[in-house]
């Protein structure tokens, strides 16, 4: 029988009712602000610029979106029971070490830490279109990277303030935010015009080619619906909250991304979607005429990305964190101050803000669309992980694991949310998928140089 290694151990942060360290600066998340970081995380950056990015394929992207839509419920309902067997900080990474051992783990924890800085550095390219409208940047490369390295600090900072303060900058912006995203979703649908939806299939690939590949862009929207479940650690009773929050969290994200989307094609004529560096901004000045509506649009659009990246920084220093207390990472990102795993954050903010620096200076075109492709490969990888577990738990008979009274209905959500994470990988193409698998082998070296330090450590004892 193989050896799956250590099930993970409950960090004491999952069953104690106070925070881990003690400080005042750190709080346990409830049910409310639990749900606010799955959708402040899911609804980030990526609606307001992804209309954009996928626009040259036509209208067919909105079928697109509403596949995407249902494999991310399918994603949520998973992670949703997993997190009620495993409740513990780490969401993917803790699934996969505790069904295929440290390897796997450590390959869920890599692939996903990597998801999320990049994920950062894409989050403050598209912010920095719509602070153009705000303050026009002009073709400065250097005044948009510099725009960009600031939006991406002020959130750590706010991390590094502990998890009190991320809690209530996340409830903030997900309010702010929300009132201009239903304007253009309910209200864009008053002045639509079937004349601005251009051809259903613009690009020169068959129907599925195009459906798989603007699916790939749009993957980056759904990132997020695994937050609650990798901030396990940090939920008031998580087996009960994870699952609630990560469910009402994707739905309500959903509902306003559909709606959205749809109003924007409807409102932005196509030839001019395709160019636009703010999308909702354009449909919100079309909907009521002048300049002043997309000014409030591109303030909303700037505090939902900083809420975003305050709740994709506290993400991508979980994991790491988690994986560190298992000997899987160096243990320097198991260092927890304030409620935060701050070595963590400032690693991630650090290699965001490189890349950021690479991808401006390189005079790339589309910097938003190349970060945004090699996410989808990289997020995909713990996405898979994780529901390979869930099928592992379900047809190993492993009872203490699984609802046996649910067991056809659990395999068949895993077998879905598996098949639609392979789909995401074969649409995210071939350059996506070389530049994640760089990415993951050189996570194999460092596992093996980790693994090797913590078997010599072992013996020393």
């Amino acid at each position: 029988m193989q050896d799956t290694g250590p099930v993970p151990q409950s960090d004491p942060a999952d069953t104690a009712e106070g925070p881990e360290d003690g400080s005042k600066h750190a709080r346990r998340f409830g049910l409310g602000i639990a749900t606010t970081l799955v959708m402040g995380n899911i609804i980030g950056g990526g609606i307001f610029l992804l209309p954009a990015s996928v626009a040259p394929f036509g209208t067919i992207s909105l079928v697109a979106f509403g596949v995407l839509t249902l494999g991310a419920i399918c994603l949520a309902l998973v992670f949703g029971k997993l997190a009620n067997q495993l409740p513990q900080t780490g969401g993917p990474y803790v699934y996969a070490r505790a069904a295929f051992g440290d390897f796997a783990g450590f390959l869920a924890a890599w692939s996903y830490w990597i998801t999320a800085w990049v994920s950062n550095a894409a989050l403050a390219v598209a912010a920095v279109g719509y602070l153009d409208v705000l303050i026009p940047l002009g073709d400065s490369k250097f005044a948009m990277m510099l725009a960009a390295l600031v939006i991406q600090w002020l959130p750590a900072a706010a991390n590094l303030a502990g998890t009190r303060y991320v809690g209530v900058v996340q409830v903030v912006a997900t309010v702010l935010k929300f009132a201009p995203l239903l304007l253009v979703a309910i209200g864009g649908l008053f002045t639509f015009s079937a004349d601005n939806l251009g051809p259903f299939q613009a690009s020169g690939s068959g129907p599925v080619g195009a459906v798989s590949a603007s699916a790939a862009i749009l993957l980056f929207s759904y990132l997020g619906v695994e937050s609650a479940a990798v901030s396990a650690g940090e939920v008031r009773n998580p087996r009960r909250n994870v699952g609630r929050a990560t469910i009402l969290g994707t739905l309500a994200a959903a509902f306003v991304y559909l709606l959205g989307t749809l109003s924007v094609f409807g409102n932005v004529p196509h030839d001019k979607l395709v160019d636009s560096g703010a999308p909702f901004s354009d449909a919100v000045n079309h909907m009521f005429g002048g300049t002043w509506g997309g000014t409030v649009v591109a303030c909303a659009a700037l505090i939902s990305i900083l809420g975003a990246l305050n709740g994709w920084t506290l993400l991508s220093a979980q994991t790491p964190y988690a994986a560190a207390k298992d000997g899987l990472f160096p243990a320097v990102f198991a260092t927890k101050r304030r409620g935060v795993p701050t070595v963590g954050v400032i690693v991630t903010v650090v290699l965001a803000s490189l890349l950021t620096v690479y991808n401006y200076t390189a005079g790339s075109d589309g910097v938003f669309e190349i970060l945004v492709l090699v996410t989808t490969f990289t997020a995909t990888v713990p996405y898979l992980l994780a529901t390979a577990a869930q099928l592992y738990f379900l047809l190993s008979g492993q009872s203490e694991r699984v609802n046996r009274g649910r067991l056809v209905r659990d395999g068949v959500l895993a077998a879905l949310a598996a098949g639609f994470s392979m789909w995401l990988v074969a649409g995210s193409g071939y350059a996506a998928v070389y530049q994640g698998v760089l990415f993951l082998f050189a996570g194999v070296i460092v596992y093996a140089c980790m693994s090797a330090h913590k078997k010599r450590v072992a013996a020393v004892r």
